[in-house]
């Protein structure tokens, strides 16, 4: 079975290219200011244009309103919109009904309870992505560099397609890969120097490990 790997966060030519040119499938754009890896619209639709169809190119944004998901939609020409805030079931499927593109929504994880919400959003939305729950005084969804107990997500319906997030580095992901049995993995501050700065060996390093661990996963 294959792993689908996700760079997030991107915010530079060179950043996105070593992503390309090391086989990432998906690369990820953030639209929510305070981010260190927030990018403006005008930055969106130069990268994105840089992509030409070789990644699906994935729009992040946290409750965000309909005028800036129009606005983001029409600089970066996404193929995906991620929903990484409070965004409800309900407001999952007016997104999708209203813009015609395919929705992954974030689904914080801390405890097993955080789970509860798992069939609800998997009725909705296209793909889940469970991230590590942020702290109370966190600024941001994600992004944090901090890992959840994995093993929480042993027993997930294997119908419900997700990706894993939160913590995620060259280090863990194969370990981490092993023990969810992820069809995806996704990765931003993990393969950076510094927050919103990526490293492209970095980037390659977790790509590798990534494809090393969906090998042996298959055998």
């Amino acid at each position: 079975m294959s792993v689908l790997i996700k760079i997030c966060g991107l915010r530079t030519a060179e950043a996105v290219d070593v992503s390309l040119h090391a086989g990432a499938e998906m690369v990820g754009f953030v639209f929510f200011p305070p981010s260190p890896r927030h990018l403006d619209l005008a930055a969106a639709r130069l990268l994105g244009a840089r992509v030409k169809g070789r990644a699906l190119k994935v729009a992040l944004s946290v409750d965000a309103d309909d005028v800036l998901l129009a606005a983001i939609i029409e600089a970066l020409a996404p193929d995906i919109l991620q929903l990484h805030g409070r965004e409800s079931p309900k407001r999952v499927l007016a997104v999708k009904a209203r813009f015609r593109l395919p929705v992954m929504k974030a689904i914080a994880v801390e405890t097993r309870d955080d789970l509860a919400s798992v069939p609800e959003y998997a009725e909705v939305a296209d793909r889940l992505i469970f991230d590590a729950h942020a702290p109370h005084d966190a600024t941001r969804p994600g992004g944090l560099g901090k890992p959840f107990e994995w093993r929480l997500l042993k027993n997930l319906d294997p119908r419900v397609p997700f990706m894993l997030s939160g913590g995620l580095n060259p280090d863990n992901v194969a370990e981490a890969i092993a023990i969810t049995r992820a069809g995806g993995v996704d990765v931003s501050s993990g393969v950076e120097r510094a927050p919103g700065d990526k490293d492209p060996d970095l980037i390659r390093a977790f790509i590798r490990a990534a494809r090393g661990a969906a090998t042996r996963k298959r055998a």
